[in-house]
């Protein structure tokens, strides 16, 4: 279960997306998925549970320059996302997007 972009606050996000795009990689890896996908923990400024009662950000590092949000959701509304829905995930971003052309154009503006 995805959160509603409506939902969101960007002075909760805003910071995230800047550090990841200055190329830092935040959170804890999760282990077999078979991707270089990140979990991370945002707090959520409308609770006052700080980050453990906040968002999960689940992010797919695809080149040095490119990262592919997978999704966001409220930790009081899901407990975990499973191996096999974020793989479902990234094979659903395949199936739309070609990836390895997004890759190439990525490398190609460096």
């Amino acid at each position: 279960m995805s959160i509603s972009p409506k939902r969101l606050k960007e002075n909760d996000i805003q910071p995230i997306i800047e550090q990841l795009q200055q190329g830092e990689i935040l959170g804890d890896r999760i282990p077999k998925i078979g991707y270089e996908v990140f979990k991370l923990r945002v707090r959520n400024s409308d609770i006052k549970k700080g980050k453990s009662g906040g968002y999960r950000l689940i992010y797919y590092v695809k080149t040095p320059k490119g990262i592919i949000l997978l999704t966001i959701y409220s930790k009081s509304n899901q407990a975990d996302i499973t191996a096999d829905d974020i793989q479902s995930i990234i094979a659903e971003y395949e199936s739309i997007f070609d990836l390895d052309w997004v890759e190439s154009n990525l490398l190609a503006e460096q």
